[in-house]
Formats: C-alpha cells, sequence, structure tokens
C-alpha cells in the first residue's frame, strides 16, 4: 500500500519530468498545516533564484493585519503575489508551475492565481 506522502511525491517526479523537457524556470509550491512556501527554480541547476513564504516578517505582518494564520487562502494569495514580484525583480517573466503532486485548488490554486494576477506566465 502506497502512503499519501510516497503518491503525492510519486506524481510529483512525472510533472517535473515533463517541466525538465521543458527546460525553463519552475514555480514550486511545498504546503503545511501552518505554512505555505513558494520557490521559483532555475532550470539548468536547480538554484532558488526567488522564493517567498508565509515564514517571512513581512508576510507575517500582513496576515495579522488581515486576521489570518499561514495555512489559509488569505495567506496563500499574499505569497502568491510576493513570489511574482521578486520573480519579475529577478528578470523572469514566465515559469512552469509545480504543484508537487499537491491538488490544484484550495490554497495551491489561490497561489497561482495571484501570481499570474501579479504578471508572472505560466
Amino acid at each position: 500500500m502506497i502512503e499519501k506522502n510516497e503518491a503525492r511525491l510519486r506524481r510529483a517526479r512525472a510533472t517535473r519530468a515533463r517541466i525538465a523537457l521543458q527546460k525553463t524556470e519552475r514555480l514550486t509550491v511545498n504546503r503545511t498545516n501552518l505554512h505555505i512556501y513558494a520557490s521559483v527554480i532555475s532550470a539548468d541547476g536547480g538554484k532558488v533564484l526567488a522564493s517567498a513564504s508565509t515564514v517571512e516578517a513581512e508576510v507575517r505582518t500582513q496576515l495579522a493585519s488581515a486576521n489570518g494564520s499561514g495555512g489559509n487562502v488569505n495567506a496563500a494569495k499574499i505569497v502568491g503575489a510576493r513570489i511574482a514580484q521578486k520573480a519579475r525583480a529577478a528578470g523572469i517573466e514566465s515559469v512552469a508551475f509545480d504543484r508537487a503532486g499537491y491538488r490544484f485548488h484550495g490554497r495551491v490554486k489561490a497561489l497561482a492565481d495571484a501570481a499570474r494576477e501579479a504578471g508572472l506566465k505560466f
């Protein structure tokens, strides 16, 4: 019997193999119960070019004013807009979206939509 996390990682490997063939930067998402993380990773060396998460101090202050924690859709929208802003500042216009095996709904979808609205293309 495959455990839940093993199945997610297996799905993630398949997605990452397709993205590797495209030879483009990828926007990857990781979520926990309390936080959500997003990183733009280079196509060639696998280096992190930009990252944003609900752990950052600036995001925490925004969440405190919005009356929320790091594990909800509002937090994902803030992180999505922030990662798009950082990626564009680094000169990255388009990426491939790597949802890391998570279903494309809820927090993952909110992050992707916010990144698109902030000008990142994928």
